[in-house]
């Protein structure tokens, strides 16, 4: 997936474990591994807010978009797209 969850970086720099955030934003603990773990479809800007209000960060804290591997892996092993220039 695109979008990269930092959640675990944050609770390292806060020196806090994920049961105590998961009491201090109000989620189940199960609930924030799916999140931290980045098998959450979805994030609810409620929750979003209440984590970067427990970790003292911004949203970016937690959330970045990284580029699709596929892609990448692509250019990594020399494929090439079809010349589309050629008549």
């Amino acid at each position: 997936m695109p979008i990269a969850v930092d959640i675990d970086v944050m609770l390292a720099r806060r020196k806090m474990s994920v049961g105590e955030l998961a009491e201090r934003v109000g989620i189940t603990p199960a609930n924030l591994a799916v999140l931290k773990n980045g098998r959450a479809k979805a994030v609810r800007f409620a929750t979003l807010a209440a984590l970067c209000e427990a970790l003292m960060c911004q949203p970016g804290d937690l959330l970045r978009w990284e580029a699709e591997d596929d892609a990448d892996d692509a250019y990594e092993v020399g494929v090439t797209t079809p010349d589309t220039t050629a008549p």
